[in-house]
């Protein structure tokens, strides 16, 4: 199984291909996730820091509706598609290589941490989850607000599916279909992902498979989690709740002083 930088550095060319229209699916998560912060924090616009922004998908939408948005990714190439796809769109996006478990920030920094699409479920241990929800914490001012999406983990773990239904979008050169296969482990948590591609090539198809790993984590264990490393309110909100595609986890950063008085 590959690494998640060799993943993600091997599919930022083509990531907006899983959506049929990207610039549409930008606009409409900036507004369902700036709605939760809005609801939260007040209108803004807010420091924000997105931890997992990939080609920029959620970091692109808020800067787009004025927030001060910096995203920083494991994988090179995603990052450096995030800032020209950004400096496109006339936007100033600030980006960082950094792994989510050592953010390269100042304590205090940011009024919103953002680390949507299913990224923190990459990560494997309990360790390596806590490490990062800690760093997100450090850089969140007090009272600073986390913003967590994930797939919906208790039905999947009931079900187990083995695959994903196929996206299409249409592209200059035709239709993509885009696809998954998973491959469940024996502890029932844990499954290793290959993700399919396939694109027009002449009279056939050119087919792009890259492969990952991730833990289903369920919203009881990230709820735990999340508290468990300095964080109070924790809410869910369901995607017919505020219109975004997957569960979203918030929570707000225990002040420090708090904070101490607990050790």
């Amino acid at each position: 199984m590959s690494s998640v930088q060799d993943f993600y550095d091997a599919l930022a060319a083509d990531y907006h291909l899983i959506f049929p229209d990207w610039d549409a699916s930008m606009a409409r998560q900036a507004e369902a996730l700036g709605g939760v912060v809005r609801a939260r924090l007040g209108a803004g616009p807010h420091r924000v820091l997105d931890c997992s922004c990939g080609i920029g998908t959620q970091a692109i939408g808020l800067a787009g509706v004025g927030h001060r948005v910096v995203g920083s990714d494991l994988s090179p190439a995603a990052v450096a598609r995030a800032a020209a796809e950004a400096e496109t769109r006339d936007l100033g996006l600030p980006v960082t290589v950094a792994d989510m478990r050592a953010l390269p920030y100042r304590a205090s920094t940011f009024d919103v941490v953002v680390c949507a699409d299913n990224s923190l479920p990459h990560l494997l241990t309990t360790d390596d989850v806590r490490t990062a929800l800690v760093g997100m914490g450090r850089v969140l001012r007090d009272d600073g607000l986390l913003v967590l999406s994930v797939r919906d983990y208790d039905e999947i773990r009931a079900a187990r599916p083995t695959s994903t239904p196929p996206q299409v979008s249409t592209t200059a050169q035709g239709r993509v279909i885009t696809f998954q296969l998973w491959h469940w482990y024996d502890d029932g948590e844990r499954y290793d992902l290959e993700h399919f591609q396939l694109v027009p090539d002449g009279d056939g198809w050119e087919v792009r498979v890259r492969r990952t790993t991730y833990w289903a984590l369920t919203r009881g264990q990230l709820s735990d989690a999340v508290s468990d490393a300095g964080f109070a309110e924790v809410g869910w909100h369901d995607p017919g709740d505020g219109g975004f595609y997957q569960p979203v986890l918030t929570a707000r950063r225990v002040q420090r002083d708090r904070e101490s008085r607990k050790i």
